[in-house]
């Protein structure tokens, strides 16, 4: 006769169930962000596809978000998190130019960043998100920082967050050159992205990239695998 399980052991399995449902609900490696940071701009991409469990809701999601005139915030991780997180930081660092008049650096902007992350981290409500910081120093130049769910930040020449960068750091350790022009940086993230789209089975068909520079934020073509198809046939042709 077999024992009925103790109370610990069904405890054990319902907590390992919620778990593996919240991996699955909610995994952040499923997005990709891409960043790199040159001598005179730093460019920066995002995946525009929203899923949940194992439905693609939308292909068309905006993931950069301008928090100032020379600074953009890349956001994957829980959809409303990440809008909210966005929007409250880009929201308080507008309000400390309209009090202050003068805007916050991107060092300044990453560390109260990374403090509210930190703080909310300790709190009931935390935020799951995951950043890269891209802006335009007058001083230093451009500048990129890697941010995570668990308030850990540090500068980086590039960065990437999600599965996509497993296959897209090789790339930009090989071809970062400070010195390289807007279109060779762009195709440099056209690299990371087919890489993406050759090796990784989650179907991320959309990116968009944004370049933040001297004069401001622009946004560059969006690369799509229809736009790397056509590039790949005038190359043959």
């Amino acid at each position: 006769n077999t024992e009925p399980p103790s109370e610990l052991t069904r405890n054990t399995f319902v907590c390992c169930g919620l778990l593996v449902g919240w991996l699955v609900i909610w995994n952040p490696k499923m997005e990709c962000l891409l960043g790199i940071s040159f001598k005179d701009f730093v460019i920066v991409a995002a995946d525009r596809t929203v899923a949940q469990s194992v439905l693609v809701m939308k292909n068309d999601e905006d993931k950069l978000y301008k928090i100032s005139n020379k600074l953009v915030m890349a956001v994957s991780g829980e959809s409303g998190d990440t809008t909210q997180f966005a929007e409250y930081i880009a929201k308080n660092i507008q309000l400390y130019k309209m009090r202050n008049g003068y805007e916050l650096s991107p060092n300044a902007a990453a560390s109260f960043t990374r403090r509210n992350l930190a703080d909310y981290l300790r709190s009931r409500t935390p935020y799951f998100v995951n950043l890269l910081l891209a802006g335009y120093d007058d001083k230093s130049g451009p500048e990129l920082y890697f941010m995570d769910y668990l308030a850990s930040m540090v500068k980086v020449p590039f960065g990437v967050h999600g599965y996509g960068g497993f296959f897209s750091l090789s790339i930009m350790d090989r071809y970062h050159n400070a010195d390289v022009s807007e279109q060779e940086a762009y195709e440099v993230v056209k690299k990371c992205v087919a890489e993406v789209h050759k090796r990784l089975i989650i179907n991320l068909p959309n990116f968009r990239v944004q370049i933040v520079d001297k004069n401001g934020i622009r946004d560059l073509p969006d690369i799509t695998i229809r736009s790397l198809s056509a590039g790949e046939t005038s190359q043959s042709v």
